[in-house]
């Protein structure tokens, strides 16, 4: 007999077919789950009515099927199918409620979470992971990612608008935002959809839904009416941090953007201000100036940038300001009104002075938060940070719950994506008893500015507090033949040299290429390599890397290609 797909909860009418657990000639007994069926409200296990023996399966793995198609074919008595206790409609109305238990149950589906989550199934433990919104967390869908797609446009852009440096002429260059985030969407679209095929294929069952602690034993989760108490010998906590709120009057304005609505936006305008001069808000700053909007930037500190080198913000600052970017430092704002046209107003205090600033719109870039709601951590007993801040975990990552950790950003240590992901498998590697130290003092950090900026190791002002014995280079990217090509010649490497040890203890590019050859200096810190190692390594010609060859030659009897 045909088996039909009667009928999807909620008003879906489609699904995609995901893991299928059965082949022709299985015998199945009744309640049996045959496939798993995805929809928008997660995924549903698709069971048998009867007993009998599979004769032919009529889909795939990842087939999109409608109610009424036929997925497979069984010989079975019809004359016995399975009794439901309540009608199908009353069963909607009144959820499910299911017990789940794992090896590994992972809560949020960020880069740390998913990470960990395919990490440990590869390695044999039964892993649920868990996912209120979107897989991929604020990094694949309102942060690192959609930026780059945001700031490649830009830069496409921008060298458009520059095509007559390379003897190239293209004549009524137009920016439509409306079509800049569409494509954004496109790729964010394909990497969500990719984390979701990876699950599948390593067996990680994915939930979706809110989750809570019961205790530090369970854990319930809830989507709708449905209900999971998943019991795990181990849990990682991985759910990632929020916009910080900031308490500015004005700040409710429809004109005003967070990091997450700037990235939603489908209309053009002609000038923006920009409070913070932080991370986020200087890739934004590059991404509106590229774009040839008017950029107004506010920063607080004296310095934009504070936590790299301050020979690197001040370049930053200078190249940001030949771009156009109108940088105020030094400055508080302290409120933000309308104009008569509708525009901003932002007021700002400078130097003992109260300034106006006018724009179409405000960026408002000030920092994220851990994210905690919602998840009743005190009742699994799970302390945070002396701050406040975040939960508190000792160096395998382990919460006060020793069977629970805890991953990226919730934990308030270092909010990147990629240590996010390193903590994820280095939980997992504890829990299967073969961990290894995670070394915090080599991230590298990469700053999507234009151009980029990225950082490893110490900073100067880090090596003289320590009072270390150093030496400096810098190589400008001036004197590089493949970022003039580029016609990228701003900025320079810089190394840091232990003068007793002969090693590279710190590194920071501003130029082009930074963000790929930071990795490069991440191998040479992290595994301890001299300067004149670094020097007697060939590197290809001709390759910006070449500048970090000629920085360590620096750092002896000068570089080759540059003299001062």
């Amino acid at each position: 007999m045909d088996i039909k797909l009667e009928q999807l909860s909620g008003h879906a009418k489609t699904a995609k077919v995901g893991k299928i657990n059965v082949t022709a000639g299985d015998q199945v007994e009744i309640g049996q789950e045959l496939l798993q069926l995805e929809t928008n409200k997660g995924n549903t296990p698709f069971e048998s009515k009867y007993a009998g023996i599979i004769k032919e399966l009529m889909v795939e793995e990842g087939d999109e099927v409608i109610i009424n198609q036929v997925l497979l074919n069984m010989d079975t008595d019809e004359t016995a199918p399975v009794k439901p206790k309540l009608d199908y409609f009353a069963g909607l109305l009144q959820g499910k409620k299911e017990q789940v238990e794992a090896d590994v149950l992972v809560i949020g589906a960020g880069p740390g979470g998913y990470v960990a989550a395919i990490y440990a199934a590869k390695q044999g433990l039964k892993t649920v992971i868990v996912e209120k919104d979107q897989l991929g967390g604020t990094c694949l869908n309102v942060g690192c990612i959609p930026t780059k797609a945001l700031i490649r446009s830009s830069e496409v852009f921008h060298n458009a608008t520059k095509a007559a440096d390379f003897g190239i002429t293209i004549e009524n260059i137009q920016m439509d935002m409306a079509k800049v985030t569409e494509q954004k969407d496109k790729i964010k679209d394909t990497l969500v959809s990719g984390i979701d095929y990876l699950l599948d294929k390593n067996g990680v069952r994915l939930i979706r839904g809110s989750a809570s602690f019961i205790d530090d034993k369970q854990v319930l989760v809830k989507q709708g009416k449905d209900e999971y108490t998943i019991q795990a010998s181990h849990t990682l906590i991985a759910t990632g941090s929020t916009i910080s709120n900031l308490n500015l009057p004005g700040i409710e304005h429809d004109f005003v953007l967070n990091s997450t609505t700037a990235l939603q936006q489908k209309e053009n305008f002609s000038s923006i201000t920009i409070i913070g001069g932080g991370v986020i808000g200087m890739e934004f700053a590059f991404i509106y100036a590229n774009f040839g909007i008017k950029v107004n930037l506010i920063e607080y500190c004296d310095r934009l940038l504070t936590m790299v080198d301050e020979d690197v913000s001040e370049e930053i600052n200078t190249i940001a300001k030949e771009r156009g970017i109108h940088v105020h430092t030094g400055a508080k704002v302290t409120r933000i009104e309308q104009d008569q046209d509708g525009h901003a107003v932002i007021v700002f205090e400078q130097g003992n002075q109260e300034r106006f600033m006018t724009s179409e719109k405000v960026l408002v870039a000030i920092g994220r938060e851990p994210n905690l709601k919602g998840l009743d951590i005190d009742k699994a007993g799970i302390l945070i940070n002396d701050n406040g801040k975040g939960i508190a975990v000792n160096e395998h990552l382990q919460t006060s719950a020793a069977h629970i950790y805890a991953i990226g950003d919730v934990t308030n240590r270092i909010q990147l994506a990629h240590v996010a992901s390193h903590e994820g498998t280095s939980a997992i590697d504890h829990i299967l008893g073969k961990a290894a130290a995670i070394h915090y003092d080599m991230v590298p950090n990469v700053i999507f500015t234009s151009p980029e900026i990225a950082s490893v190791g110490l900073t100067e002002q880090q090596a003289l507090q320590q009072n270390l014995p150093i030496t400096i280079s810098k190589f400008p990217f001036q004197a590089n033949g493949k970022a003039l090509t580029m016609r990228e010649d701003k900025g320079f490497v810089k190394l840091i040299k232990h003068n007793d040890l002969g090693t590279i203890i710190g590194a920071s590019i501003i130029g082009p290429e930074a963000s790929a050859l930071i990795s490069t200096l991440t191998l040479i810190i992290q595994n301890g390599i001299t300067e004149e190692e670094v020097i007697h390594t060939i590197f290809a010609h001709p390759t910006t890397g070449e500048s970090i060859h000629e920085a360590a030659l620096e750092l002896g009897i000068g570089a080759l290609h540059y003299h001062k």
